[in-house]
């Protein structure tokens, strides 16, 4: 586990809890869709303050109901809760079964480039291309990684000083830069 000390939640527990746990990061990146991004990121110690703390092994197990409920009540981990919580179970158990439970595999296990690290989170449940590279972009940029290759792989997102993503969120003042950056993004597209 990488030492940070992220500022994505805007939350001081909530972002601990993303500071000190690589599976509470990577739960966060996967609530990161339709759902403001500090919101999703606030996900991870909603389910923590729940279940009596965040363990991958504790949530891969959960009865399926059960945690759809937990992350389902108000205030929901989602829009989506139910169905988030069924991804991020999902997650849980691919990690448990691909990295022996240890996330930071990942990014680790045989010292991998940033193309390989880029490839491993593709294949991800849940994970595209995009979220794959803003994830590999907030590792790089935030979590310590220094994979040979990664700014690359990331593409625009690992662009150093950008206000792309997630990934370039250290303050308040960041994520209101990155939220003008998305607005004006959507805008041109839409004029498309």
């Amino acid at each position: 586990m990488v030492s940070r000390k992220l500022m994505i939640a805007q939350e001081p527990a909530a972002d601990e809890l993303l500071s000190t746990d690589d599976f509470a990061l990577l739960v966060g990146m996967t609530l990161d869709q339709q759902y403001p991004m500090e919101h999703a990121f606030r996900g991870p110690q909603k389910i923590a303050d729940r279940m009596g703390g965040f363990d991958i092994h504790t949530i891969a197990a959960a009865d399926p109901g059960e945690f759809e409920e937990l992350a389902a009540t108000p205030p929901a981990i989602h829009r989506y809760g139910r169905s988030m919580a069924r991804r991020v179970q999902e997650l849980a158990r691919y990690i448990i079964d691909n990295y022996g439970g240890e996330t930071s595999g990942l990014w680790t296990d045989g010292n991998p480039d940033g193309k390989e690290v880029l490839r491993r989170l593709k294949a991800l449940p849940g994970f595209g291309d995009q979220k794959a590279r803003i994830f590999l972009a907030l590792l790089g940029k935030q979590g310590g990684l220094t994979a040979k290759g990664w700014r690359e792989a990331a593409g625009a997102y690992g662009e150093d000083g950008s206000r792309r993503s997630v990934a370039d969120v250290t303050d308040a003042e960041s994520l209101t830069q990155v939220r003008e950056f998305k607005k004006q993004a959507k805008a041109a597209a839409k004029a498309k």
